[in-house]
């Protein structure tokens, strides 16, 4: 083999004749490896989220033996480790309890092993931002590749899209529209192949997020799980991990502050999960790129949304695909200004070269900039004294009426307290009421469940009502929908003003004046808060171990929900040698 252009940091491993490198290639050569491995060509680790426990990412062991293909034939030396994997859809308390935790899982194994570059297979909600944050800490050249969504789901022969279905169908079980026998033969309808969710909820906009960010190749987004084209996607991402060691391009070489400019305006126009915001004002974090909150308001709020899919539209991940994908909207958005075409990828080139032809062949599905969705998408960080630090609404998927409303607050202290009380016949509450729940933030719940947003009172879903005012410091699933605002900080376990709303005070919302206000006056407010007690911890975070870790040091919403001890970037030097 040729000699590589410059020093690897594998070889610190491997090289040379001494005891400690025949030690570490006499162990690796248990595993049948050849001699010429060592001979100095590039290590690629990669990092592999796979579960069967994570449902979205079972597939992710066929999906690496294609990265490994494109590794070998590019002549580099690809291993295979595992990181501990999030599923949403079982994981409890909650998988954002732990994305911290698999990040720095991420981080230790890859600057604790001999790589010198790395792919993260990733898929599920919270996998993606995890290995993004872990890898963007060690700072090596680094390609991310989605495990795809699953294909369209079908309920006789109506499209079911994963998530959203869920919430509609629900409520029209405790609407008396639906039996309950139909809702629970929809339930292998909606999963009918690997992949992750198929509509536009967090684990299609973070695969998204990746493409936009350029840190994966193009049409990373939406190829779906089972088709071909996505283990050729695999394929090429491990030819080209190889060049990207060859040419030393790291992760802060790629994720600019550019590069989050142009996924906040690609998560505008998809009309991506609020989510969204958390994990990449963390992911910046790590790399020191100062992004917050209010980058993502003064950036989305001209982005009109163009896709047209669940929950906010009518198609799916399979029809966004064939109808040209991210690449179809990002030239879009770049015919219009609003874009940095200058921005790198690690395919190579600008985005403006990559995304230069690409054609749309489905104007329904992704709509002209003439006939948008939504005219101004985005997600819309409101303050106000109710939200000092701010809170997100997704306007794309609210009810236009609900975006300027004045109501009555119905309190809910908890989410238990919620379950139990929402469905009582006696409870005061109509349509024009604004429903309140504390204590689901990060240091609440804690790990920040997706429960802000509440199913209705089953009175008025009977009435026919299928919205209301929601207001929580929790987050929601992206898949879900509503005038549902989140992620209000400081949270109420903190005594952020949230905590100090009682049933009966006036809340007024107003989307378009970006304001959240609490009628109440100051007073008022400083009575009760002096008579505020910081409520007792419950559940997991009782009990010592990583739940007081994560109660002890999550930073709140507004700053991305990372640990404070792990903000910045550490980078990869190698760990002192322990023979």
């Amino acid at each position: 083999m040729a000699k590589w252009p410059r020093k690897l940091r594998s070889a610190e491993w491997f090289g040379g004749q001494g005891k400690n490198a025949f030690m570490h290639r006499s162990w690796m050569k248990n595993e049948g490896l050849p001699a010429d491995v060592f001979d100095g060509r590039p290590v690629i680790g990669i990092c592999n989220t796979f579960s069967e426990l994570t449902p979205c990412n079972a597939h992710l062991r066929t999906l690496a033996e294609h990265v490994k293909r494109g590794v070998y034939e590019a002549g580099g030396l690809p291993l295979e480790f595992p990181v501990m994997s999030l599923g949403e859809s079982n994981l409890r308390p909650t998988a954002m309890m732990f994305r911290n935790l698999a990040s720095m899982d991420v981080e230790e194994s890859i600057r604790g092993n001999p790589m010198d570059g790395v792919i993260l297979l990733v898929g599920c909600d919270k996998t993606t931002p995890a290995l993004l944050m872990g890898a963007a800490s060690c700072d090596l050249p680094t390609i991310a590749v989605s495990g795809g969504p699953m294909l369209n789901g079908n309920f006789r022969g109506a499209p079911v899209g994963s998530g959203t279905h869920v919430w509609k169908v629900f409520e029209d079980v405790k609407a008396g529209r639906i039996s309950i026998e139909d809702f629970l033969a929809a339930e292998q309808g909606q999963s009918r192949s690997a992949g992750s969710c198929m509509t536009m909820g967090t684990a299609s906009t973070m695969a998204s997020m990746v493409e936009a960010l350029g840190i994966g190749l193009p049409d990373n987004a939406a190829i779906p799980a089972v088709d071909a084209r996505r283990h050729v996607l695999a394929h090429l991402a491990g030819r080209r991990i190889v060049d990207l060691v060859k040419e030393d391009v790291t992760m802060s070489q790629i994720l600019t502050k550019r590069a989050f400019e142009n996924a906040i305006r690609v998560n505008g126009a998809i009309g991506g999960s609020t989510n969204a915001v958390i994990h990449l004002v963390a992911v910046a974090g790590r790399l020191g790129v100062d992004l917050t909150i209010d980058d993502w308001d003064r950036l989305g709020r001209s982005v009109p949304t163009i896709v047209d899919l669940m929950p906010s539209g009518r198609f799916l991940m399979e029809e966004f695909y064939y109808a040209g994908g991210i690449k179809a909207v990002m030239r879009a958005l770049g015919e219009a200004g609003m874009l940095h075409l200058d921005a790198p990828s690690v395919a190579g080139g600008t985005i403006g070269e990559i995304i230069k032809d690409a054609p749309n062949y489905n104007t329904e599905v992704i709509r002209d900039f003439a006939n948008p969705l939504t005219p101004e998408g985005g997600i819309a960080v409101l303050r106000g004294n109710l939200a000092p630090n701010g809170a997100v609404i997704k306007p794309s998927a609210a009810t236009p009426a609900l975006m300027q409303h004045k109501g009555r607050a119905v309190v809910f202290e908890t989410i238990e307290h919620y379950h139990a009380r929402v469905d009582d016949p006696a409870l005061d509450i109509d349509e024009t009421c604004v429903m309140v729940l504390k204590n689901c933030g990060p240091r609440g719940y804690p790990g920040m469940a997706e429960v802000g947003n509440m199913p209705l009172p089953a009175k008025l879903l009977k009435k026919g009502i299928t919205d209301m005012v929601r207001i929580s410091d929790a987050r929601m699933s992206g898949t879900a929908y509503g005038t549902v605002v989140l992620h209000t900080a400081p949270e109420a376990a903190l005594g952020g003003p949230l905590a100090l709303v009682q049933d009966g005070d006036m809340i007024e919302l107003d989307v378009a004046g970006r304001r959240l206000h609490l009628d109440v006056s100051e007073a008022e407010l400083a009575k009760r808060k002096a008579a505020w007690v910081a409520p007792t911890p419950t559940g997991t975070a009782t009990g010592g171990g990583y739940a007081k870790l994560f109660v002890d040091h999550v930073l709140q919403a507004d700053r991305g929900c990372d640990f404070d001890f792990l903000v910045g970037q550490r980078g990869a030097a190698v760990p002192r040698q322990s023979h």
